[in-house]
This record gives C-alpha cells, sequence and structure tokens, in this order.
C-alpha cells in the first residue's frame, strides 16, 4: 500500500485467518472481557495475536507511551496503529450515511476493508461497496519499481491503493487471471502454487497474456518471469473483483482460473461473476461442495457413500450417530487440511468433539455453525484403504484418469498425511477398474471442465466414494511427474476451451508411462522439529512437505521415500512392536517379515501373545509404563539405544496413553517411528527389496521412455 496502516490490514487480511484488517470483526470479541492489565500483559507476549491486542489496548483510550511501556514495541508501530484505531471512531460515528467521497478515501487509504467496514456498521458487504463506486472512489494500481529505475520493468509488479492515476498499462492479447494459492499453511502448500505456475506457462505459450494475483512472496508464483502481470492483493472477494475490474477496463479478459489454487480462489468462484469463471462452472463446484445434493447425485450415479448426515448441535450429530453406528468420522464441512476432525467411538467422544467444533467455528477463525456451515457426521470404514485419483475431462465429454493412487495408511489418516503409491500395489484389476468408472461418471455429471480430484474408501471388494473436488488435487504435481503426463498445462487449456484430442495433436498430451516403474508420496512429517509431539497421524492434517521415491518395485520405491522423508529404514537390530487390537492381524504378517529379514522383535505381553500364537518369534518381552513394579519398558530400550524401529498403533490418544510416551521417545532418540499396520507392512517390503537389490541411479527422463 501507501500507507502503514493500508499496508498492515492488506497484510492482515491476507492471512485468511477469518480476520478483516486490524480488528473490525467478530473475533475482537474475544479481548472484550479482558481488564487493561491482563490485555497488556498478553500483548507484551509475541504472539500471533499481539497486533489485534495492541489495536484493542489504544481503541480503549490507553495512551501509545502506556502500551510501549507495557509491551516494548516501538512507539512509531504503535502510533501508525492509533491512525487506524481514531479513523474506525470516526467511521462508527457517521455511519454509512454520512460517507462523501473524501471520508471514503480516507478510510480506504488507510486499509478498511468493505467487509471490514460493513462489520462497523452492521450493513451487508454489498451494499458498502455499492455506496464506495456511487460516489466513484475505485481501486488504482501502482507499480513496484522491480529494477531499480535502471530500465523498464519487463514484469510490472502491481499493488492497490486509492489515488488518481493508474499505472497499469494496455493490453493487446487476451488475458487470463490466474488466482494463487494465498498463504503457504499445512492443508494447502506448494503444491497448488505449482499449479498456478504450470497454468501460465501453458497459457503464455498458447498466446494469452498471463495475469497472477496472489500475496506470498516466497511463491514461484509472483516470482517476476512467471507471468505477464502481477498482483500483490489479498485473496477477498473486494481485492479479487478491483483487479478483475482493472484489467477489463485495459483490454480483453478472457476470464479467471479458481481451481488450481487450492480452497481459497475456488471459495470465491460463487461470488464472481459466473461468465468469468473459467473451466467448471460454480454451480458445479457448489454441487460437490454441499452436502444434500452430492449425496443426491451419488443416489442417481449409483455410487456407495458411508451414510453420515450433517448437524449443528450436539443432539444432530448422535441422532445421526445413533442411527448408522459408531464410529463416525466428525468434521466441520468449512476447513482446509482436516483441521478439528475427529474419529469418534462413543457418545461421550462425540458429545467433547461437537462441543470443540462448535468453539472453533465460534471464535471468528473459521465462521460459525449453522445450516450452510454444518458439521458432517459419516460412518468410518475401519480397515478400509483409501484410494485418490486425479483425472481432467473436457468441454466434448472425453475424460482421462491422470492417475490412480493406493494409501498406504488406511482410511482415516489424511490424504495429505498418507503415503500413496502410483500404481496401486494392492487393488484387483477390477476394483481399479470401478474406481476409473466411478470418476468418469461423476466428472460427467458435474460438467468438469479441467481437473478434478475424487477420493474412494475400498472395502472387502466394496468401492465408496468420500468426496469429489472440481478442482487441482495437492496430488497434482506427483502424478504429473510420476507418469510424464503434464496434467496441469492440459487442464489449463481444457479450461480455456480445448479438447483433450486437439491437445494430443498438438503433442502436449501423449500417453501416461505407468509401466515398469513404481512411484511413491511420503509425507514429511514436522516430529524431528517437536520430538515430544505425539506422532500418530489421524485425519487432521500434520504434513508440512512431501517426497516422491521412484523405482521398479514398490518396496523399493518405498523404501526411497522414507530415506528422503527424513526416516532411513533400518537393515539390522530389535524392532519394538506395540498393536492395538485391530491391528494384530496384518501387524502379524509385518512382525513375519521382520524376522525373516533377520530382525529381532521385541513386544509388550498382549502383542507378543498375538505374535507367538501365529509362530512368530518373540526374542523379548517388556512391561508397560503403567504396569507395578514394571521392570523394564519400551522407554527404557528406546533411550538405552537397544531399539531401531518402533511399530506403535494406538490404542487411544491423551498424555497418559502409554503409546504416547513411547513414541515421544521414539522422537527424541530420533529412531523411526510407524504408527499403523499398514505402514509397517510397507516398510518390510521396503526394507525386503533394499537387502536383495542394488541401488542404481536412474533419470526421470528415463523412467518415462517406452
Amino acid at each position: 500500500g501507501r500507507t502503514f496502516p493500508e499496508s498492515l490490514q492488506k497484510a492482515l487480511r491476507s492471512l485468511e485467518q477469518g480476520r478483516l484488517g486490524l480488528n473490525g470483526d467478530p473475533a475482537e470479541a474475544q479481548y472484550d472481557e479482558l481488564s487493561d492489565d491482563d490485555l497488556l500483559d498478553a500483548a507484551s507476549i509475541g504472539t500471533p495475536e499481539r497486533p489485534f491486542q495492541l489495536e484493542a489496548a489504544l481503541r480503549r483510550g490507553l495512551t501509545v507511551d502506556q502500551v510501549a511501556d507495557r509491551t516494548k514495541v516501538d512507539p512509531w508501530f504503535l502510533d501508525q496503529m492509533s491512525l487506524i484505531t481514531e479513523e474506525r471512531a470516526e467511521l462508527e460515528a457517521v455511519g454509512l450515511v454520512g460517507m462523501d467521497r473524501a471520508r471514503w478515501r480516507r478510510a480506504k487509504r488507510l486499509g478498511f476493508g468493505d467487509a471490514q467496514l460493513a462489520h462497523l456498521w452492521g450493513v451487508p458487504e454489498t451494499e458498502v461497496r455499492a455506496a464506495r463506486l456511487a460516489e466513484g472512489v475505485v481501486a488504482t494500481f501502482k507499480t513496484v519499481d522491480t529494477c531499480g529505475a535502471e530500465f523498464e520493468a519487463e514484469t510490472p509488479y502491481h499493488y492497490s491503493t486509492y489515488e488518481d492515476t493508474d499505472e497499469v498499462r494496455p493490453s493487446e492479447r487476451p488475458k487470463v487471471l490466474i488466482l494463487g494459492s494465498g498463504p503457504n499453511r499445512i492443508g494447502q502448500g506448494i503444491e497448488f502454487d505449482y499449479c498456478c505456475v504450470h497454468a501460465s506457462f501453458s497459457l503464455r505459450d498458447a498466446g494469452f497474456e498471463t495475469i497472477m494475483l496472489n500475496c506470498n512472496p516466497e511463491t514461484v508464483s509472483t516470482d517476476y518471469d512467471t507471468s505477464d502481470r502481477l498482483y500483490f492483493e489479498p485473496l477477498t472477494y473486494e481485492d479479487v473483483m478491483n483487479v478483475i475490474e482493472g484489467e477489463r477496463a485495459s483490454g480483453e479478459l478472457k476470464g479467471v482460473i479458481v481451481s488450481l489454487g487450492g480452497q481459497t480462489p475456488l471459495k470465491l468462484s460463487g461470488q464472481i461473476p459466473a461468465e468469468l469463471v473459467l473451466g467448471t462452472s460454480p454451480a458445479s463446484i457448489d454441487l460437490a461442495e454441499d452436502r444434500e445434493g452430492w449425496n443426491a447425485l451419488c443416489t442417481q450415479l449409483g455410487i456407495p457413500q458411508p451414510p453420515g448426515g450433517t448437524a449443528t448441535t450436539y443432539d444432530g450429530a448422535k441422532a445421526i450417530a445413533d442411527e448408522i453406528g459408531y464410529p463416525v468420522l466428525v468434521r466441520p464441512s468449512y476447513v482446509l487440511g482436516g483441521r478439528a476432525m475427529e474419529i469418534v467411538y462413543d457418545d461421550v467422544q462425540l458429545e467433547t468433539a461437537m462441543a470443540q467444533l462448535i468453539g472453533f467455528g465460534s471464535l471468528g477463525k473459521e465462521g460459525g455453525l449453522s445450516a450452510e456451515r454444518p458439521v458432517l457426521v459419516d460412518r468410518f470404514l475401519e480397515d478400509a484403504t483409501e484410494v485418490d485419483v486425479d483425472a481432467i475431462r473436457d468441454h466434448t465429454g472425453e475424460a482421462i484418469i491422470g492417475g490412480v493412487m493406493e494409501h498406504v495408511e488406511e482410511a482415516g489418516v489424511h490424504s495429505g498425511d498418507s503415503a500413496c503409491a502410483l500404481p496401486p500395489y494392492s487393488l484387483a484389476a477390477d476394483t481399479i477398474a470401478t474406481i476409473e468408472a466411478h470418476t468418469r461418471a461423476i466428472a460427467e455429471a458435474l460438467d468438469v471442465r479441467g481437473l478434478i480430484n475424487v477420493q474412494y474408501a475400498v472395502r472387502d471388494g466394496e468401492v465408496y466414494v468420500i468426496e469429489a473436488n472440481p478442482r487441482a488435487s495437492r496430488t497434482v504435481p506427483f502424478v504429473a511427474k510420476a507418469t510424464g503426463v503434464p496434467l496441469v498445462k492440459v487442464a489449463s487449456r481444457v479450461m480455456l476451451g480445448a479438447t483433450l484430442e486437439e491437445l494430443r495433436a498438438e503433442g502436449l498430451l501423449g500417453e501416461a508411462i505407468r509401466d515398469g516403474h513404481v512411484a511413491v508420496k511420503e509425507a514429511v512429517l514436522p516430529f524431528n522439529r517437536f520430538p515430544d509431539a505425539d506422532r500418530v497421524l489421524g485425519p487432521e492434517m500434520r504434513s508440512t512437505g512431501e517426497v516422491m521415491g521412484i523405482d521398479r518395485s514398490f518396496g523399493l520405491a518405498f523404501a526411497k521415500s522414507q530415506i528422503a522423508a527424513g526416516d532411513r529404514l533400518p537393515d539390522a537390530g530389535r524392532i519394538f512392536i506395540s498393536l492395538a487390537d485391530r491391528d494384530k492381524a496384518n501387524g502379524v504378517k509385518a512382525a513375519q517379515r521382520f524376522v525373516e529379514l533377520g530382525f529381532e522383535l521385541v513386544a509388550t505381553a498382549g502383542t507378543a501373545d498375538a505374535l507367538e500364537a501365529a509362530g512368530v518369534p518373540v526374542a523379548g518381552r517388556v512391561d508397560k509404563l503403567g504396569d507395578d513394579g514394571a521392570a523394564e519398558t519400551a522407554v527404557d530400550l528406546i533411550q538405552r539405544g537397544d531399539i531401531q524401529l518402533v511399530v506403535n498403533s494406538p490404542r487411544g490418544r491423551g498424555p497418559r496413553a502409554d503409546g504416547g510416551y513411547i513414541r515421544a521417545a521414539a522422537g527424541v532418540a530420533g529412531i523411526p517411528c510407524l504408527t499403523t499396520a499398514a505402514a509397517a507392512l510397507a516398510a518390510a517390503d521396503g526394507m525386503a527389496d533394499w537387502q536383495s537389490h542394488d541401488l542404481h541411479v536412474k533419470s526421470l527422463q528415463e523412467f518415462h521412455q517406452r
């Protein structure tokens, strides 16, 4: 922006934490009950809430000197924040009816967004926008001189402000605006930035002028040579519409791509003029996200789903659970990365989960629970295999399957945390055929134009659809590298009207290479930074990155993926095993493989009994931590360096759970720790292949040669 307050408020909007600026939104109510001393004490500690706490203190009438003395924040910044606070008081006093052109321009130059003003005045955002535009107050765009005035910048960076002159150059070519992925965080990261970048490259090669809108300075999408034009703006309705209107005034805008940046731009699809949304229509996007509409569509197509429903209260959720039976997967319908998701097994756990969800929604971070933003309650399919599919469909109805990926961990582990293999390593051919047929049918029913990701659960040969997302998924870069097909480049052209047949003729789309090698995607988890944290994987995503292993067998590819993720599997030594009852069948198979590879097994009493009953020798038994008079526990062995691999699937979660101590000890010791029996089986395959095959280096291009 042109002022510090303007830039600060835009930056806070860009965080996508439900904040509309420096307060002036529902979440500010959390500071109302704090005393002055408590508020200043809180603001004295560097947390993400500190800017909002400082403004709340200034708004109460505390002086800059008082706040600076207690918090040690430089008075200059507090003085700049006080400009926002003083303007807010003026805006609240005059109201919407008292706004003239001069007041509008001052408020906008101090960074007040339309949504923020709507909250302060208690009116709809659309009414605020209409009143502002009626006064002729529109955003102008300035250029960041990326070349220090030594010569003209070829790729200008633009930002909005409210002045009299606009520095956006007119365009001669038809333009496409690509909405980026916003701030990187768990659940939405660099995978979507990859998609936006490849779309920009592909469309520029096709003759379009490419325009990127994003707020993250550390991504490739905001590099100077990625697009023809770049806007550093928050990904909100107001800011996106400002850019759209500016670009429409300076040349032909073909449309806006909303489906490559993850959920952030996708949720704007229903607010942007429908005729500008390129690819799958907003109506189809909404149908895939609307629970009742999606259920009806699957019923119409004859595709099985896990039974479930939606609720906004505990009583409503309990009624669903009573009907479909425990365990159930409880999740909010409005968040990314599986945040606040939980698998519950009884009424007590359900009541706790619903209380947390209601509190989570009421904080203003994602909005409260309502009929439009309910909690989803679904039957959880235990012992099911989860499958991800990426596909592309064009406007003629032709669809191609980019890849069918089998997850290593069973259903219930978030897809972003689970390792997955392409091609599938254990699914039957008829199951894969069913999955591909269902995917094509869903894409046809939604009239998809571009990418779609569909997630399935397979149990006892039955295929259940979990959800479909008519957008790019986080697996698209992995599939493209594993098969040699540039999925995003193809999809971006399809969104602009090209057919798959035309792209084959151009040479952009070739046949996927799926024979002769296996690729495994593995999550990179942050436990090396937080060794005391429990490593149990569940429906809430915890991954901070991912790696790929590729080789001629699943075992070798999996072993490579573990090394790349920082958990090299051992080739000799002792393995500690402790399994929940539901994991003992697969755990026994993995244990047998470990023994065949020359490892010694150490187990707790219950697991040792199960192993020996199956004929698997156990070299030693250990006591549980809570046993009276426990002599030697798994934690003792781990701390002494006697264990090289831990396999521990949880029976429960919480600070007193025995497994929690074991997994934490493994983290502190830097020992690989597997928390599912499926991962243990995959590790055994990898260790076996690693022992029996020499390692050869081969380029990715060689894997893609026929």
